[in-house]
């Protein structure tokens, strides 16, 4: 994929995560492709669409903004921020403004097939438990 295809990739992935619709996020992936998330994976579309389920019910108000989208030879870095309050079901009532990334490796058929997300996990469990400073 050429960077325009890839940035316009990049801007739909981000509109599916703002969509409220989890299979939405699931569909950019490969049917047997792997999300990890901080090194924990769920592999196949069933189990990504569970992992935005948990992110878009634990933060009804979420939005995922595109940062940079970085392109490299073989793979594509996807750098976003979250913000949100974690209001869903058991939540803490705080707010989050968190920032991370996705190493995408995109398959011939143009869909996601493995991506190694990543943020400061610490740092998103503190403004879990006491919000933003």
């Amino acid at each position: 994929m050429n960077k325009k295809m890839l940035i316009e990739l990049a801007n739909k992935y981000t509109a599916a995560w703002n969509s409220q619709t989890p299979a939405n996020v699931a569909s950019f992936f490969a049917e047997d492709a792997t999300l990890y998330v901080n090194g924990a994976a769920a592999t196949g579309r069933d189990a990504i669409t569970e992992v935005a389920h948990s992110f878009m019910t634990g933060f009804p108000d979420m939005v995922l903004l595109m940062d940079e989208l970085e392109v490299q030879a073989d793979k594509a870095i996807f750098h976003w921020t979250f913000i949100g309050t974690n209001s869903g079901p058991d939540g803490t009532g705080n707010k989050v403004h968190f920032s991370g990334f996705e190493e995408w490796t995109i398959g011939e058929d143009g869909l996601i097939s493995q991506s190694d997300g990543n943020f400061d996990n610490d740092e998103y469990q503190h403004q879990l438990a006491h919000g933003i400073d």
